[in-house]
């Protein structure tokens, strides 16, 4: 029923908050910023833990203790322990679910900002529409949990939509939040320019990415081909008039990547340079995950952009994460931001596929 070695995983946490607590207290940290918020994300994790944990054991122990009054001769206590099982059971994979989403395996990108990139696919204008309605979505989430957003690259459409849009996202915890998102999100709805009222199914791609730093990658300046040309779309007048959009390609991988959000050539390829860098570690990664595969299929998924993770059926308001079976009927509530619940079910399913081997 319960897993009996999760008890033991969470068995030193007083020790490990005790460790931290000595390691914040030391002078050198307080000048070391980076490595103080850390300390303060793994402390607050651990606090959070320790209460889960206590938590657990109670209601693990009520669960023991009504299941050996199962054989008690007395029908009274054995109709009350009937009726309380079920709901103990509930509470325990409840609670389990909670534990596991603190467990989730660190990261090394944990931390850093990440760069997002959505880009329209099947279904034309209804397609961007759709693009549009996920930033909105993320900026949503992002007001209500002080992230910082700021568009990179955008190319809008006359309906007040995106063809694609690149933004980037700066907070503590974006990266563990956003990790997940990458893959293709399926929409099905009435269009507002369909006028049959039938129901279309339109898709948009996440590319979630997170941010490289200078000291991370070093680009040789022969590796690039560097393109100017006017930029088009929404955007004044000045847009068409200056040679002020940039095109880097990068010739090892051939990844292209294009910026016309400013005015400035200077801004967009600093803001094109950005983007170039995670796209070409986000590739690195991918194939040095291909050549050394893990045996153990993590459910979540593998975090490829061509990956179908997500279906947003309006009329039944609906919501469908086909990677963990997760569904829920509070569509309208997902797409004003409120993704808490969507975000812990993804970021527990995926530390407990990596736990579950250790676990009985």
């Amino acid at each position: 029923m319960y897993k009996k070695k999760l008890l033991n995983i969470l068995s030193n946490l007083e020790e490990q908050i005790s460790s931290i607590e000595l390691e914040m207290s030391e002078p050198s940290i307080f000048s070391d910023h980076q490595k103080m918020t850390l300390l303060n994300r793994e402390y607050k994790n651990l606090k959070e833990l320790v209460e889960l944990r206590n938590k657990y054991q109670d209601v693990v122990r009520q669960f023991i203790e009504d299941e050996e009054l199962l054989n008690s001769d007395d029908e009274e206590i054995t109709g009350i322990v009937e009726a309380e099982l079920p709901q103990l059971k509930s509470e325990i994979e409840k609670l389990e679910k909670e534990i596991f989403a603190h467990l989730a395996p660190p990261d090394s990108n944990e931390g850093k900002p990440v760069i997002v990139e959505i880009r329209a696919g099947t279904g034309g204008d209804e397609a961007a529409l759709f693009s549009g309605d996920l930033f909105r979505m993320y900026s949503r989430y992002g007001e209500e949990h002080n992230w910082k957003i700021e568009v990179i690259d955008s190319n809008p459409t006359n309906l007040g939509g995106f063809k694609e849009i690149v933004f980037i996202i700066t907070s503590d915890d974006t990266y563990s939040l956003m990790r997940f998102e990458s893959g293709v999100h399926r929409v099905q709805r009435i269009p507002v320019t369909e006028s049959g009222g039938r129901i279309h199914t339109s898709a948009s791609s996440v590319a979630v990415l997170p941010e490289v730093s200078e000291e991370e990658m070093d680009i040789r300046p022969d590796d690039l081909k560097i393109d100017t040309y006017r930029a088009s779309g929404a955007g004044g007048q000045h847009v068409n008039k200056t040679e002020s959009a940039i095109r880097i390609t990068h010739i090892p991988t051939g990844i292209v990547v294009t910026c016309q959000a400013e005015r400035s050539q200077h801004k967009n390829r600093a803001r094109a340079m950005r983007i170039l860098k995670s796209k070409i570690a986000e590739q690195n990664r991918i194939e040095t995950e291909k050549k050394t595969a893990s045996k153990r299929k993590v459910q979540v998924g593998t975090g490829d952009r061509s990956e179908k993770i997500r279906t947003y059926n309006f009329p039944q308001n609906r919501i469908t994460d086909h990677r963990i079976g997760y569904t829920a009927y509070n569509l309208g509530d997902v797409m004003d931001g409120k993704l808490d619940d969507l975000f812990d079910a993804l970021r527990s399913a995926w530390a407990e596929s990596v736990l579950n081997e250790n676990i009985d």
